[in-house]
């Protein structure tokens, strides 16, 4: 089933004030070397995990409220939202309270990616359906995608030797680039710690408090 018309870096642009957020303003660059993605842990109204796909110059961006899984009988809800910069790819911090996406994002996994079959990732992922590779630090190996329509798409693991019957969000739940949890982003940055430790594993916050007593 195609997929409908993306929304694109000017919708992106409309949501933020880029005066009081210090995510990126939106742009288009052209593609250098492999294909980038990131995935970004984001406790905002609801923690979700934000997939993106460096594709055409930006990067096509969907909401995963479970996160991505390593468990091929496992389809997690991908809910496309509007395209991000690819400098967006960079950002762990702090989004002010009251703007769009307020709170605390992670990078929880980033690498690089390439469709399976020999075709354009735009035009693949226009498509409504692409099978692609993952070469990152949690995700690995081969993943589909695929539009149900209405803007919901489907983000599965597909059977090769990287797949594992595991909670890979519980199992790993820190950043890649800087090791620290959701809380610990917050209270780096000023933001509302109580709210982002709703988005770390219990059993990890509970070993933290254990230490610090």
């Amino acid at each position: 089933m195609p997929a409908g018309e993306r929304l694109g870096l000017d919708v992106y642009d409309r949501k933020r004030d880029f005066r009081k957020t210090a995510e990126p303003e939106g742009r288009r660059v052209k593609t250098r070397g492999p294909l980038r993605f990131v995935v970004q842990k984001h406790r905002a109204s609801a923690l979700h995990y934000d997939f993106r796909l460096e594709a055409g110059g930006t990067m096509p961006s969907w909401a995963v409220p479970k996160g991505p899984s390593l468990d091929p009988k496992q389809r997690r809800l991908a809910m496309e939202v509007e395209d991000h910069p690819l400098e967006y790819a960079n950002f762990e911090g702090i989004i002010p309270e009251g703007e769009y996406g307020g709170g605390t994002v992670m990078i929880w996994d980033e690498g690089v990616w390439a469709p399976m079959e020999d075709v354009d990732p735009v035009k693949a992922i226009k498509s409504g359906e692409m099978r692609f590779v993952l070469e990152g630090k949690k995700l690995k190996g081969s993943f589909t995608l695929v539009s149900t329509g209405d803007r919901r798409w489907l983000l599965m693991k597909r059977k090769d030797e990287y797949a594992k019957p595991i909670d890979i969000a519980e199992a790993e739940p820190r950043s890649v680039r800087t090791s620290r949890l959701l809380a610990e982003i917050a209270e780096a940055g000023g933001g509302d710690v109580k709210k982002a430790a709703t988005g770390d594993p219990k059993v990890t916050q509970a070993r933290k408090a254990s230490a610090r007593s």
